[in-house]
């Protein structure tokens, strides 16, 4: 138990006073996220928040898993320091979205190849318990893309993807605690505490944000930790078993998972690219009924504990079952929330998003042309 407190501790006292000297830099290096027609925000703010939460988080959980305890943690490292070094790159400068997916799917291979951490078995799921390997590989880089573009994402009102990523690592480390898994608990609990060093400073109005450094890091560590959960609590001979658990994984992650499958297949649909911007997104609909920051990130909080506990209490229901009243719910509470809004705010989101995409149509047009003329 010690060695979780003293992690979670370390990070949250290293992520909270790197913060202010990261705001004092990207101010002095005109560093800062420039808002327009979709963001939020009316200001200028430093996007470097990530910088602090993965000191914080590195050094905490390298320092506080005992030596010889674990081999793998030397692998998770290796593959959030890339995640680190893409999200730097996309906030300093501009990265492309295949680059971005192509080092997301090395730190993907990382964590599967050798760190072990793979999906082989669906618990019941439809019908499926054991998968075949090819298909475990592919379904677990996809899980890990999936969990790592979600807080992205989801980062789009002060204080939302931190406290979403809090409320993940606290519940995943809790389990990992009893679970006697001293390695994931000491990652989830590190997290947690850079998060909070880092909430203080982002939550409305937001002095920082944590960019896709920090939202990028705090997915990929989510994906690591659900993983894991579901091949331990599906385990029956592990300490903690827990019946249904892929549907409790999706649970803790809710809100930012389901969000992002929903926004990735409205793109799909509608032929656009699932990582085209739009104003789609849960924050963005309850901004619309009128909430301010705070009230987003609280309704968003709050709902997904709604869901943990729903899941945690059906769980003798079985993973189909378990998993299908989940997504009806997560579409009933998207669904109410969608048509409360007001129309005239529906109607200028849609005009925002179609001028956007007439915007994008002209600039291919317009190279198309320049390109023929050479």
């Amino acid at each position: 138990m010690e060695y979780i407190l003293l992690s979670a501790a370390l990070a949250f006292l290293i992520t909270f006073f790197a913060i202010p000297v990261i705001i004092q830099v990207a101010k002095d290096k005109k560093l800062f996220d420039e808002p327009d027609e979709r963001k939020v925000h009316k200001n200028v703010i430093p996007t470097l928040g990530g910088l602090g939460i993965f000191a914080g988080f590195i050094i905490a959980t390298l320092m506080g898993v005992p030596s010889g305890i674990t081999s793998e943690l030397q692998y998770f490292a290796a593959a959030a320091t890339v995640i680190f070094f893409l999200g730097i790159k996309d906030d300093i400068l501009v990265l492309s979205a295949s680059k971005k997916f192509i080092g997301q799917l090395i730190a993907a291979g990382i964590i599967i190849k050798f760190g072990g951490v793979q999906i082989t078995n669906m618990h019941g799921f439809l019908g499926v318990n054991e998968i075949p390997h090819i298909a475990s590989i592919v379904l677990s880089i996809f899980t890990i893309i999936v969990i790592t573009n979600s807080f992205n994402l989801i980062d789009g009102v002060d204080g939302l993807a931190g406290s979403l990523g809090l409320l993940t690592t606290l519940v995943f480390g809790v389990y990992f605690f009893y679970a006697g898994q001293l390695t994931y608990a000491v990652m989830a609990f590190s997290l947690a505490g850079s998060t909070i060093g880092f909430l203080i400073y982002n939550f409305s109005p937001a002095k920082i944000f944590m960019g896709d450094t920090g939202s990028l890091l705090l997915g990929l560590i989510n994906s690591i930790l659900v993983i894991k959960f579901i091949n331990v609590a599906g385990n029956p001979a592990s300490n903690f078993p827990v019946e249904a658990a892929p549907a409790i994984g999706f649970s803790i992650l809710m809100i930012p998972l389901f969000d992002t499958l929903r926004v990735f297949s409205l793109r799909i649909l509608d032929r656009r690219s699932p990582f085209s911007p739009d104003r789609t997104h849960v924050h963005h609909f309850l901004l619309d009924l009128g909430l301010n920051h705070r009230m987003v990130t609280f309704t968003c909080v709050a709902a997904n504990i709604a869901f943990i506990v729903l899941a945690w209490f059906l769980r003798h229901m079985g993973t189909t079952t378990v998993l299908s009243i989940l997504l009806l719910s997560a579409f009933v509470f998207i669904g109410v929330i969608y048509f409360s809004r007001p129309k005239n705010k529906r109607t200028v989101n849609e005009t925002i998003t179609n001028a956007g995409i007439i915007k994008s149509h002209k600039i291919l047009s317009l190279a198309s042309e320049a390109l023929e003329a050479e």
